[in-house]
């Protein structure tokens, strides 16, 4: 199944926020790709705000964020490892056969570990202000 949705700008991506999360399982492993400065963080941050948390930061250092709403999620910024080693001391393995929502940007670093098979969005950038959001799984 494929979900595509047009967005005019980061106030915009509410209604997709809603419909993205409608689509997946509850503990979905979803894989973000995008170029950099395309709206990962700021969609994930849409997305976690449908979930009733507010506080959203981007990852890139700490490599995840942990937030409790109505569901738990693991926040992912793959972008600064060096190996696939380092994911799996970070425990990657188990969360993602754990419970929560996993959304994770940069997953091409890890690509013997991630399920390709996982939900994957692809953010295109159009204009400064315009994408479009295709949600494959």
């Amino acid at each position: 199944m494929v979900l595509t949705y047009h967005s005019s700008g980061v106030d915009d991506l509410s209604r997709f926020a809603e419909v993205f999360l409608a689509a997946l399982p509850l503990d979905a492993n979803v894989r973000f790709e995008a170029e950099m400065g395309a709206g990962k963080t700021s969609f994930i941050s849409k997305v976690c705000h449908e979930l009733g948390i507010d506080e959203v930061s981007s990852p890139t250092y700490s490599i995840v964020n942990e937030y409790k709403g109505d569901r738990l999620v693991y926040h992912f910024d793959f972008y600064r490892l060096e190996d696939e080693d380092e994911a799996m001391d970070l425990g990657i393995e188990e969360y993602l056969d754990g419970p929560g929502l996993c959304l994770m940007e940069w997953p091409e670093r890890l690509p013997s570990i991630l399920d390709d098979q996982s939900p994957l969005l692809q953010i295109e950038v159009l204009n400064e202000e315009e994408r479009k959001f295709i949600l494959s799984f």
